[in-house]
């Protein structure tokens, strides 16, 4: 058996914690009632104490980390700065410097003042747009020539109430656009927002002091690293529900991104995965049970969110979302249904196909290992069952049967592997190498542990290859990293996940605190943290590494490194890697599913650095139309390079890719996963003329 650590409790997180959960109603409007009690001052104190002395990285709590909470907490608030005035700031300006003594004190005051006035100037906006809308959304006037800035991280602070009033009646006005454009008629975009804004002021009353402490005290934690987060005892519930898969979803992780609900990455073989109706990125705004009627969610908090997509297993849930392909300000929404399931470990289990390959008039036959997730059945191995299910004991039966079908090589297939089991990884890595480290873990207090293989042999000493992108995280990278630092098999594909950090859940008086404590580090030394593991040969990213990944997420630790496990051996890629690099340059250039993808990309790039909207109707639809025929330029470039017949329409993508998505695609119609065999075999060949030389 190989080391393992700190038992199950080092779950590989890549999700991002729930903010505050509903609250039961209040019968008043006035914000006097929220006030910290004696419970919350105890659980910031004990919160202070275990950042103090286990948070991996230990920085003091001075001043200068005083003005980070201080920003953490305004951007948790108001992250497009569109509540609170310049006056505003300047108040809470005096505290700056002052919420690292505060806290030592057990002072919450200070969070809980900035809190109210933000439900003030919260509760003032959301009227300001329903008296807006009940003089009618026929009488605002698109001809004028004006424009609204969309991207208001930086933006100054408005100076009055005078200049938020006419931010928001241009936000107002570019929503209302925004759905005319979709294809709503007046009265239904009048009546969708109206209710919009009627549902999140009746929330907005029903705010409890638990909610303003756990954003605060997620503002000072946060300040640490995005994954160590304050649970309050609700969340810590739904916290431990979620670790043990008691209630059931639709297999997806989710995140806030300011008033939309995001997907962050889908579990694979859950059931969104499957339904092939959304991707990473997708944004909810809307949720329906069954065939009831759509509830727009648009403003909600992430946990509300959760609760309405839960549900029993063999339910029905549909989602309102807006495609992540779609252009930035394309509000364009498709409905989809799902049926909630428990993901199955049978599902998750890695599966083998067989890559049929003519290469330079040659035919190929490679092996093709997809693994999931790093899966370990904890119970039936704790009980010492011969037969228990894991990662490693389904990739060496694979290999075997591999081997019998005479492959010239392997991939493994790592893509949107989101992590799993650090023992697996582990094990996984001793059936490619002879014996030695597979992962360090520095912990907080500077102490190393080695993670080896164990295990004399090599299982499969056969060529390989590792498939990735930026979906793949934490025991994914782990593996992909020891495979690249024992030049035991070509990296490719997309820069992963980047997510190198180890938590564990500590309870308080009150609620619990997902904690980071320790870091992990390859064999070479080098972290996976905030970087990630770098391909040998990069394919183009399918998604912005810019939205996606650690590197995304405010206050991610830095990379870095530390002494190698292993002594640099001599690395028999490298002198093959410039000519690899150009025969995947000649070979993808006019690739019709690469030259896509860099399109796609391309364009996506270039629409998200637009930080401004017209609010004139007749250029934003002519911007709309300029772009969809961009698009759909792309799309069918694509087609008629694949000898498929062309679209006329981008709606009719959607529609034609569900009719075909009856199952996964065959390996040869995978291009990413045909090149890297054609990869493979390029190295082999290299390889083989070197030898005879």
């Amino acid at each position: 058996m190989k080391h393992s650590l700190l038992s199950t409790t080092l779950a590989l997180f890549i999700g991002l914690t729930a903010l505050p959960l509903s609250a039961k109603t209040a019968n008043t409007e006035n914000w006097d009632y929220l006030q910290p009690n004696r419970e919350q001052v105890v659980a910031s104190l004990n919160v202070l104490e275990l950042l103090k002395r286990h948070h991996y990285s230990k920085p003091p709590l001075n001043d200068e980390r005083s003005a980070k909470i201080y920003q953490g907490y305004l951007k948790m608030l108001d992250p497009a700065r569109s509540y609170f005035t310049a006056a505003d700031i300047a108040e809470f300006d005096q505290w700056r410097t002052q919420f690292d003594d505060l806290l030592k004190s057990g002072n919450l005051e200070p969070g809980f003042a900035i809190y109210k006035r933000h439900l003030e100037r919260l509760q003032g906006r959301l009227q300001f747009a329903l008296d807006m809308l009940d003089k009618g959304v026929d009488k605002i006037d698109f001809s004028t020539d004006e424009s609204l800035l969309i991207d208001r991280e930086n933006a100054p602070w408005a100076k009055d109430i005078a200049e938020l009033d006419d931010l928001w009646r241009k936000r107002v006005k570019d929503e209302v656009l925004r759905l005319k454009i979709a294809g709503k008629e007046p009265k239904a975009i009048q009546e969708l927002l109206t209710k919009r804004y009627q549902n999140q002021l009746s929330r907005l009353q029903q705010t409890r002091g638990e909610d303003i402490f756990q954003t605060y005290i997620n503002a000072f934690a946060m300040s640490y690293d995005p994954h160590t987060t304050y649970l309050s005892p609700d969340n810590a519930e739904n916290f431990d529900i979620n670790m043990s898969l008691s209630l059931e979803g639709i297999g997806a992780v989710l995140q806030n991104d300011n008033e939309y609900v995001k997907v962050v990455r889908l579990v694979p073989a859950g059931p969104a995965e499957k339904s092939k109706q959304i991707a990473p990125a997708d944004k909810i705004i809307a949720v329906a049970q069954g065939d009831e009627e759509l509830v727009d969610v648009i403003g909600w908090r992430l946990d509300e969110v959760v609760k309405l997509i839960r549900g029993p297993k063999g339910s029905k849930v549909r989602l309102e979302v807006i495609p992540a392909s779609n252009a930035p300000n394309d509000q364009t929404s498709k409905v989809v249904s799902i049926t909630r399931e428990a993901v199955k470990l049978e599902e998750q289990a890695a599966k083998k196909s067989i890559l049929e390959l003519n290469h330079e008039g040659r035919d190929y036959k490679l092996g093709v290992i997809e693994i999931p997730a790093f899966y370990l059945d904890f119970k039936a191995f704790r009980a010492g069952d011969p037969e228990y299910k894991s990662t490693t004991r389904d990739v060496r039966r694979l290999l075997s049967e591999l081997k019998k079908e005479k492959v010239d090589g392997v991939v493994i297939d790592l893509r949107n592997n989101g992590g799993g089991s650090l023992q697996e990884a582990t094990e996984l890595t001793g059936l490619f190498i002879d014996q030695g480290p597979t992962v360090l873990v520095r912990n907080s207090d500077g102490r190393v542990d080695v993670l080896a293989d164990e295990d004399r042999g090599t299982f499969y000493n056969g060529p390989m290859a590792v498939l990735v992108n930026r979906l793949s995280a934490s025991a994914s990278e782990i593996f992909a990293g020891a495979m690249q630092d024992y030049h035991r098999a070509l990296i490719l594909g997309g820069q992963t996940f980047g997510k190198g950090t180890v938590q564990t859940i500590q309870p308080l008086n009150h609620g619990e605190l997902k904690l980071t404590l320790a870091k992990f580090y390859r064999v070479s030394g080098q972290s996976t943290q905030h970087q990630g593991v770098i391909p040998d040969i990069q394919y183009p990213d399918s998604m912005d590494t810019k939205e996606i990944g650690e590197s995304a997420l405010p206050e991610a630790l830095p990379w870095d490194s530390i002494s190698p496990a292993i002594r640099p051996a001599q690395d028999p890629i490298k002198p093959f890697l410039a000519q690899l690099q150009a025969r995947y340059d000649s070979r993808t250039a006019k690739n019709p599913d690469f030259t896509f993808t860099r399109q796609r990309q391309a364009l996506a790039q270039k629409l998200m650095g637009e930080t401004s909207v017209t609010l004139n109707e007749t250029k934003r639809r002519a911007r709309q139309a300029e772009i969809e025929t961009l698009q759909l330029a792309i799309e069918n470039s694509r087609r008629q390079a694949k000898g498929e017949a062309p679209l006329s329409e981008l709606k009719q993508e959607d529609e034609d890719n569900l009719a075909s998505e009856e199952g996964k695609p065959s390996a040869q119609d995978d291009a990413f996963l045909a090149e890297s065999g054609h990869i493979l075999i390029d190295y082999l060949g290299l390889n083989t003329a070197l030898a005879k030389q």
